[in-house]
């Protein structure tokens, strides 16, 4: 049973306890619930119980127990999780801890647990972490005998992880105490529609009827609708599917679509409004300019007049923008006030009857012959429906009016959609009444001579039933004639160029109960637009700047006082407002800017239909009436409108936003917005996956996949170089690293964030695997098995020679040995890389490091430190070396290398860090930089399939191998027969297209040197068993027996032979490729294998050992 007042939550026990618990974690969002308009609701349930006398006033009982917790009661027992040897401490919210009266450390849902901590303005509360909950806890004892705070045994979590606690503030740059916010209606809607309403409303849509007639403009205005309600529907889904920052459109686009469209949206976004503002304003200058000249009161000329009034206006405009939101808001207030009251006179004035001098200039009031007349259209000097519909068009594109300032709104998620959708209905009814207003009592034509007008007093002739009141105060009917009206012979010129719907753009303010209304709703619909424009630059470009995705901008993000004005933002707006200003004549822009906001409707309604299609389980929208079809529609409805403005203008545009995107999409600016482009990058990749199940292997599309074990890549960087060279853009590739010891000591090595972030510095692409065992064999098969999906597996083991496997024990050379006999069981490739240098830091070579720089624990290994990755053996000198190791517990010795503890004369250690010489950075930059010359010898013994003789093929295709040239080797059947195998060689690698001028058949027949001999039997004498030790095959397998020794003598003799063939021809060779030596099961141990290896690729140029897995891979059919 619960009982609740407006702050406490009580929660009744099995044993009849009350336990009160914080409301804000049950209720989140407080208020902000309450005006939520979303579909999600939360039931509240009335409190019927008062909070307990021993409570704080505010009902939070846990307060008191948040940072003092030396004064803790027993039923409320703190706990501390220590997180690695740094001593970081995490306490969360010791509420948690009395959840349901249940001694848990669980937290119940809470906002706080869900915020972005950047947005935070205080105090966060924070969930237990995983390892706070799972772990098990050592209780220790604090002075007083109690129960001190639980500490893990092992750190768990990586430093790079930050942890908020309970009375931790939280620095934000976000300032809200005291900054204006709107609601929908001043916020959105009244910026909207003095936006939609603007100089159009009272100049151009006569013009629009005239031509169009009123069916055919009603089309145009619905149309119009139409599109900007697919894109206020797309908006909400938008709005709603999260919380809204400031930026508006550019916000909504970025977060949706990625940096790419969103900061090419974003900036042209900007200088749109930028000009646009110098549009209005120009607009507003012409209209004083006209007043001016009509009372011959020019101060200078007609150009420079606007110059004057433009640029005195638009000081105006910045000066009430920079005071601050809240005064603009109410000169929005005013203008719209000014703007309603003219269309009021105008209604009121259309019911009046008109004078004489009115009616011979096309006014002559409702009339049905009018009406009939002017429905349909009648197209004059070329004009269509659509272009009508591109000079209108642009008085509907005001509608992002009230998301540019979405920052600047109290709850951007309702009132965008609310306001937006409620300006569009509005602005769309009152466009259709003026425009019927004007087709029934406005004729198309008018000769506006007053003579012309002719008095009956006869029904028959009667064209207009108004009646006027005359001088004697009796009233008379007066009837036009509209023939005579509009009979233009009766002009000077023989036309009528200057009065009617067609010819007259001041039709407005002569039906206007009172003129000079009209020319104030002029007035205000520009300056409002202006104003409007100059507020959502600056805003829409301070965010676009604080998200840093161009350089050098970022000066513009600065926001000065509570509402974060962008001051410098508001300048360089007016400074571009002010340039266009000078110039006077924007007629040849105003097409470009339309079109700009134009793209931002198609790329909203595209956002909105790309989160839809991407089936993201965090697109969640809260607005219900919006479909991803109706807003894939309404993109391509707004790009056939671009098109059908201006179509030179629609691929200006298309060419600024794609240099824009292209520009973006290269720089790769370091953001992660969760957009639908990345949640199509993985839906993607799970259809491919997937449809490339169904695909059946063909011999012509085998491609090597290859997993190598790396350990943890940059600690190998040449191994990794030399497989990237093989997969590049090709096939895939794995890097695979086997952590040896308990999962619970490793977790921090398990995380890939630092090997990916390698990866992708040094330009490798691959994936990354980290596998913990008990054994490294048991980390090789886990990987071997499980590492891949689908036919996305690899196919072929690379691994390091085991350099060191003659000074290290038995049971390790055994695991290696062992790994590679399970590659073949699992039917992969195995190949095995030999550098005389080593790999990175596991070397072979005179420079070695000294003792008392080397101090790991005892399952400790060495880590190369970011500081070498990609430096240059020649940027670096002995007596100027960076430390380069840095310690981590845990075992990840993967291919044998060995470190060892004297100096023989290496490079001088200069401080007390481990120093590294110039010959370990050339051995591990070996395969990154240069391109290699030479050749590549292939000493394709035994067919294994092909995949011998198609590594070095692909090799040669790659930059960093494509000037080396191939020399294939390969072994004589029978004596004699040499010049035949080599022909037949030669025939078999032609068919195969692989170009090979250089061929050689070798003869293997010949028994080695004594010398060489006696060095491999010196080289195994160590491993041979010594059965007056007690050691015998079963308890040491890796051992080579007498019989064993001799059974194999033939095999030994051959890879002696072979490696004096190889230093006589491949000495100079830039890289070795031969068949790997099979290892019979029961027939070969251990030892025996390693020491053919070892003969075969020591002291030798890098050499690639490689055995396929006996099945085809190359092929001569098309």
């Amino acid at each position: 049973m619960a009982h609740m007042d407006s702050s406490t939550i009580t929660v009744k026990t099995a044993d009849g306890r009350l336990t009160p618990d914080k409301d804000d974690m049950l209720d989140p969002g407080g208020d902000e619930m309450k005006k939520s308009s979303s579909r999600f609701k939360v039931a509240r349930v009335e409190f019927v119980e008062k909070k307990d006398d021993n409570e704080n006033e505010d009902g939070d009982w846990s307060k008191t127990d948040e940072v003092n917790h030396g004064n803790r009661s027993p039923e409320s027992p703190s706990v501390t999780f220590s997180l690695g040897t740094d001593s970081l401490t995490h306490s969360y919210d010791t509420g948690n801890m009395k959840t349901f009266a249940m001694n848990t450390h669980e937290a119940l849902p809470c906002m706080d647990h869900y915020r972005n901590i950047l947005s935070a303005t205080g105090v966060l509360k924070s969930r237990p972490t995983l390892a706070e909950l799972h772990e098990e806890m050592a209780i220790e004892m604090d002075e007083a005998g109690g129960d001190a705070r639980g500490r893990h045994k092992e750190p768990l979590i990586g430093s790079e992880e930050k942890i908020i606690g309970d009375g931790q503030p939280v620095v934000t740059t976000e300032k809200i105490t005291g900054s204006t916010k709107f609601g929908w209606i001043k916020g959105v809607l009244i910026r909207c529609l003095l936006n939609i309403w603007g100089v159009m409303l009272f100049i151009r849509l006569s013009w629009c009827v005239g031509q169009a007639g009123m069916v055919c403009t009603s089309l145009i205005i619905l149309l119009s609708g139409v599109v900007t309600t697919l894109t206020a529907l797309s908006m909400s889904a938008i709005c709603t599917n999260g919380s809204i920052k400031g930026g508006g459109a550019y916000f909504m686009i970025s977060r949706s679509l990625g940096p790419e469209f969103g900061g090419a949206i974003g900036l042209i976004f900007s200088v749109a409004n930028a000009v646009a503002v110098a549009m209005y304003v120009v607009g507003f200058a012409e209209t004083v300019r006209d007043l001016l000249k009509a009372h011959d009161a020019l101060m200078v000329d007609e150009v420079n007049d606007i110059r004057i009034v433009g640029v005195i206006t638009i000081v105006i405009l910045l000066c009430i923008a920079i005071i601050g939101m809240e005064w603009e808001a109410r000169a929005q207030l005013i203008l719209l006030g000014v703007l309603i009251i003219a269309l009021v006179a105008s209604a009121v004035g259309s019911f009046l009857p008109p004078p004489e001098e009115k009616v011979v200039k096309g006014y002559i009031g409702y009339n049905v012959q009018l009406f009939k007349e002017n429905l349909l259209p009648d197209y004059r000097e070329g004009e269509s429906f659509f272009s009508v519909f591109a000079v209108f068009f642009p008085a509907a594109t005001g509608i992002l009016a009230g998301a540019n300032i979405s920052g600047d709104l109290k709850d951007a998620s309702a009132s965008i959609p609310k306001g937006t959708l409620s300006a569009i209905l509005l602005s769309t009814i009152i466009y259709l009444i003026v425009a019927w207003m004007l087709g029934a009592s406005v004729a198309r034509d008018a000769t506006g001579y007053l003579p012309a007008i002719v008095v009956s007093n006869i029904t028959s002739t009667i064209v207009n039933g108004t009646t006027v009141m005359n001088s004697t105060d009796i009233i008379i009917p007066r009837h036009y004639n509209l023939d005579v009206i509009r009979n233009c012979s009766q002009t000077a010129s023989g036309v009528c160029d200057k009065y009617g719907l067609l010819h007259d753009y001041q039709v407005m303010e002569m039906m206007s109960a009172f003129g000079p209304l009209v020319t104030a709703g002029i007035f205000s619909a520009t300056l409002s637009s202006a104003l409007a424009s100059l507020v959502s630059a600056p805003k829409v470009f301070q965010a676009v700047c604080k998200d840093k995705i161009f350089p050098k901008i970022h000066i513009f993000a600065k926001g000065y006082g509570n509402d974060d004005s962008p001051r410098l933002a508001y300048l360089l707006a007016f400074a571009i407002g002010f340039a266009f200003v000078c110039i006077g004549d924007l007629n040849a822009i105003a097409p470009v800017i339309s079109n700009f906001f134009l793209m931002s409707y198609a790329l909203i309604n595209y956002s909105c239909f790309d989160a839809s299609l991407a089936r993201s389980p965090g697109w969640r929208p809260a607005f219900r009436f919006y479909s991803m079809w109706i807003s894939l529609l309404g993109a391509i409805i707004c790009l056939a409108v671009m098109f059908i403005i201006n179509w030179w203008t629609a691929l200006i545009t298309f060419g600024v936003i794609c240099a824009l995107f292209v520009y973006v999409h290269y720089r790769k600016p370091d953001v992660n917005w969760g957009s639908s482009t990345q949640a199509h990058v993985y839906r993607g990749a799970l259809q491919s996956a997937l449809k490339l199940i169904s695909v059946e292997d063909h011999i012509k599309n085998f491609r090597p996949q290859v997993l190598v074990l790396s350990g943890v890549p940059e600690n190998r960087p040449a191994l990794v170089d030399f497989v990237s060279h093989i997969t590049k853009k090709i096939s895939l590739m794995v890097c695979g690293n086997i952590v040896v010891g308990d999962q619970k000591h490793n977790l921090k090595v398990v995380l890939s964030e630092e090997a990916y972030a390698w990866l992708n510095k040094r330009h490798i692409k691959s994936f990354y695997r980290t596998a913990t065992a008990p054994s490294f064999r048991l980390g090789a098969q886990s990987l071997m098995q499980l590492c891949g999906i689908g036919k996305l597996r690899p196919n072929l083991l690379m691994m390091g020679f085991k350099s060191n496997w003659s000074s290290c024990s038995g049971k390790e050379v055994f695991e290696y040995f062992n790994v590679i006999h399970d590659a073949f069981d699992l039917r992969f490739g195995v190949g095995i890389l030999r550098l005389k240098e080593g790999f990175g830091l596991d070397v072979d070579h005179e420079a070695d490091f000294e003792p008392d720089t080397l101090d790991p624990t005892e399952d400790g290994i060495l880590f190369l430190s970011k500081k070498v990755k990609d430096v240059s053996e020649d940027d670096i000198t002995p007596e100027d070396t960076p430390p380069l190791i840095q310690e981590t517990k845990a075992t990840s010795n993967i291919n044998g290398g060995e470190h060892k503890n004297a100096n023989n004369g290496g490079a001088p250690i200069l401080k007390p860090d481990l120093q590294i010489n110039k010959e370990v950075l050339k051995a591990m930059n070996k395969f990154h930089r240069g391109k290699k010359k030479g050749t590549i010898d292939v000493w394709w013994l035994f067919d294994d399939g092909g995949l011998t003789l198609l590594i070095p093929y692909i090799l040669t295709t790659k930059s960093h191998w494509g000037n080396c040239r191939l020399r294939v080797f390969t072994v004589s059947k029978k004596k004699g027969e040499i010049d035949r195998e080599q022909q037949q060689m030669a025939t078999l690698l032609s068919k195969f297209r692989i170009e090979c001028k250089d061929m050689n058949v070798i003869n293997v027949s010949k028994p080695p040197k004594e010398e060489s001999v006696r060095d491999f039997n010196s080289r195994l004498s160590d491993w041979m068993l010594d059965e007056s030790k007690g050691e015998t095959s079963e308890n040491c397998p890796w051992k080579t027996s007498a019989s064993e020794l001799e059974t194999l003598k033939d095999k030994t003799n051959r890879h002696i032979r072979l490696r004096e063939l190889m230093i006589e021809n491949s000495r100079d060779a830039s890289l070795i490729v031969m068949t790997l030596p099979m290892p019979r099961k029961a027939g070969c141990s251990a030892s025996m294998y390693m020491s053919w290896i070892d003969t075969l690729t020591r002291d030798m140029p890098p050499i690639l050992l490689l055995r396929g897995n006996q099945t085809s891979v190359l092929t001569f059919y098309s």
